[in-house]
């Protein structure tokens, strides 16, 4: 009975007859000045490189950090802690090897081309395919502090399977991240990331395809289906965005806690969901201060970060602590190499540093939030292509099922996974491979019917 109940039907078909069907493509341009007549199409390999100036600039300027004493049993409550932060920071100027992190990176082969006026960087892995299996182009889009090098563990499980199923993988750096050019004017939020990416796309010759997205990448790949659901055969999600505003899910919040079956929550929603006041304001409150700053002055902020390498560390490498799991807060090291190497941190951090691209990447909250982030088109316009949920128990939110229904008209599979938080393909890897290897299947199957 837990597993079984599902949003009204009644509801369900109200929300679609009120809701438009797409959102609007539209076009822009920006790039430097106005936009020319024609533009360069053209897709060109690129390599990342790195020098012996870069390396030493880097040394110098950690060399020349100053460090402040933590309070007494503080852990990571107050941020990051700075007695460990002396620790990662002596392994990032003593041990890390950004050479070799380079060598690794280029692993796989990277693109660039010229979209609306700014370069845009992708890589582009071909699976390795056997006799039988069918191979399906997939779109993997990070979110912030992250970047593509999230997938790097998750790659060859998609793209070396034993399944039916095998993809072709390509993960774009959303623009003013990594290796992609920052926008030159104002107003670039989510929906032009996912014109943009449609755009790559179809110029890479994919008419039909996948998308999977967490953070910012799951609002991207959410505006993908959106915009154009004839092109988005698929849509994968490790960050699970609903409408949370309705007076029906007031009160199955009020209701759930004693009766769940009565508004479709399960025992596990009653878990994740539950003190709601602690889960889902407090522990927001806790860990959003960063979000108000980016959405108002990006570039105040972002100053000292683009200036100090430790800095720099300190503020992206906290979100990966907290956010793959609260209760690191509570922990003198933040439980960072819990689930990631200091290698694999650092190279993060370092795609940050030598692109000078934490600002634009913190300018992406203000174009996101500077408007009624509820009423933009993309919020009241239901997603109708075929959805897979990955529900990780550590996100930062959780969403039931019986919420879901209120955004995704066509959820094929909803799965509480049994560990993960935010960082989910950087975290768990295999747990995620296999999700949506599932996911894939189910709709291939029911679509080949």
């Amino acid at each position: 009975m837990w597993g079984h109940v599902r949003t009204s039907p009644v509801l369900c078909y109200l929300a679609w007859r009120q809701s438009p069907k797409t959102i609007p493509i539209g076009d822009g341009w920006w790039g430097a000045g106005e936009k020319p007549s024609t533009e360069d199409k053209t897709i060109h390999r690129f390599v990342v490189k790195t020098s012996v100036e870069e390396t030493e600039d880097l040394h110098r300027r950690i060399d020349q950090t100053r460090f402040t004493d933590p309070l007494e049993d503080s852990h990571f409550n107050y941020g990051f802690n700075s007695n460990y932060l002396r620790r990662v920071v002596s392994y990032w100027r003593h041990q890390f090897d950004w050479e070799e992190q380079v060598k690794v990176i280029n692993q796989y082969p990277h693109f660039k081309t010229k979209i609306e006026g700014i370069d845009v960087h992708f890589i582009h892995v071909r699976p390795v395919q056997k006799a039988g299996q069918t191979v399906l182009p997939l779109m993997m889009v990070h979110g912030w502090p992250g970047s593509f090098y999230e997938f790097y563990k998750i790659i060859p499980l998609l793209t070396k399977t034993d399944s039916d199923v095998v993809f072709e993988v390509i993960c774009p750096s959303i623009p003013g991240y990594g290796y992609s050019e920052a926008p030159h004017k104002k107003g670039f939020n989510t929906l032009e990331a996912a014109r943009i990416f449609h755009k790559l796309m179809e110029r890479l010759g994919f008419t039909e395809f996948y998308v999977q997205g967490g953070d910012w990448g799951a609002f991207i790949t959410n505006n993908m289906a959106q915009m154009k659901p004839e092109c988005v055969r698929g849509l994968h999600l490790n960050m699970v965005i609903a409408r949370t505003d309705s007076l029906g899910q007031l009160l199955s919040l009020v209701i759930g806690r004693y009766l769940p079956f009565l508004v479709g929550f399960t025992k596990e929603d009653v878990r994740r969901l539950y003190p709601y006041m602690e889960k889902n304001i407090y522990d927001i409150l806790r860990e959003s201060g960063y979000l108000h700053i980016q959405a108002t002055k990006p570039d105040t902020a972002g100053c000292g970060l683009n200036d100090s390498p430790v800095g720099l560390a300190a503020y992206i490498l906290e979100k990966f602590s907290s956010w793959t799991d609260l209760g690191n807060r509570d922990l003198e090291d933040g439980g960072l190499e819990r689930k990631f190497s200091l290698d694999d941190l650092l190279t993060n951090v370092m795609i940050y540093w030598t692109t000078c691209s934490i600002i634009p990447s913190m300018r992406f909250y203000k174009e996101n939030l500077k408007k009624d982030f509820k009423t933009r088109v993309d919020r009241v316009t239901s997603v109708y292509v075929p959805t897979g949920l990955a529900a990780f128990p550590d996100e930062l939110l959780h969403c039931p099922r019986a919420w879901a229904g209120s955004r995704f008209a066509d959820v094929r599979s909803f799965t509480y996974m049994p560990r993960g938080g935010h960082f989910a393909a950087f975290e768990e890897p295999q747990l995620m491979a296999q999700d949506i290897i599932q996911f894939v299947k189910k709709v291939e199957s029911k679509s080949h019917k």
